[in-house]
């Protein structure tokens, strides 16, 4: 059986989910970074400046910087309230409404994100390790699509870049989020924060609907670098496809693991049989260090 997102109609279509443009804290104008995303093979890009008051609460119009080989969805990294640490919030909303309004001064993070929800958006949990966010933090967000757990611009920000321990966490005790790789792009000389992190978006479409559709639904996976192909489940039997890497991981529940190494790896087959997890999910690391991710697979509806 075929897992998502290869079960599903379309191609895949590559994009970031986190940008900033000079609307906000963003060196460059929308339409030189679209630029550079479009020339880089980029098939969408979501432009999500910061929606704060500083900066007049922008959501920047896409429409003008797309055609129909590039598609820009509306968003916005929204902040609000305090975190357990006492830190403002950070939720990455993509495919917000151009009239979504700020709350008044007590709004919380949670109520926040139950409203972008509520306006249809696709709702994640920004950089948990870049500002310290936990378990209680995440789940107080309520229903919020993913959790952002590889973030470009904090590899040399603050070399917080992995996002993957809390979510593991979270997976592990039943709650069920995907995971998004961005860029979180500034633009900034002091940060190479171009082209790190992004998505695969599986759809039959490249419209806005269609990818918030199939990213609502985990239809994706996240990549630094290598091509997940295939993943397929039969009885115990979890085959994995990719382009060429030296080690494929499937990991679960606290230590639950098992690895294939090798030179130029592109396929194994991996023996579940007493993976103690309710969930696993498939890295391939390859030998630059480029590392792709599976959304989680829930072994309970797929065995």
């Amino acid at each position: 059986m075929k897992l998502a997102p290869f079960d599903r109609a379309g191609r895949f279509w590559k994009g970031n989910l986190h940008t900033h443009t000079d609307a906000s804290d963003g060196a460059q104008p929308p339409e030189e970074v679209c630029r550079r995303y479009r020339q880089a093979g980029y098939d969408f890009l979501a432009l999500t400046d910061h929606f704060l008051p500083t900066y007049g609460y922008p959501i920047v119009d896409g429409d003008p910087y797309q055609d129909e080989d590039f598609t820009v969805l509306t968003g916005a990294e929204l902040h609000a309230g305090s975190t357990e640490l006492g830190q403002r919030w950070h939720i990455l909303a993509v495919g917000l409404p151009g009239n979504f309004t700020p709350g008044d001064e007590d709004e919380t993070g949670p109520e926040l994100a139950a409203r972008a929800l509520e306006a249809g958006a696709f709702v994640a949990a920004a950089h948990p390790q870049w500002y310290g966010l936990g378990e209680v933090d995440i789940l107080s967000l309520g229903p919020v699509h993913a959790v952002e757990t590889f973030n470009g611009t904090a590899v040399d920000h603050n070399d917080r870049a992995d996002s993957w321990h809390v979510t593991d966490l979270l997976l592990s005790r039943g709650h069920r989020y995907s995971a998004c790789a961005t860029d979180d792009y500034h633009g900034k000389p002091i940060r190479n924060d171009f082209a790190r992190g992004w998505v695969q978006v599986k759809s039959e479409t490249r419209e806005p609907a269609g990818l918030l559709s199939a990213l609502k639904e985990g239809a994706y996976y996240s990549s630094t670098g290598p091509e997940l192909l295939d993943l397929q489940l039969t009885g115990n039997l979890l085959y994995i496809r990719c382009s060429p890497v030296e080690r494929i991981f499937v990991t679960g529940k606290t230590s639950s693991s098992q690895y294939v190494s090798g030179d130029g790896l592109v396929e194994t087959e991996v023996d579940l049989d007493g993976f103690e997890s309710p969930y696993c999910r498939v890295t391939v690391r390859d030998a630059s260090g480029g590392r792709a991710w599976s959304n989680p697979i829930w072994l309970g509806q797929n065995g």
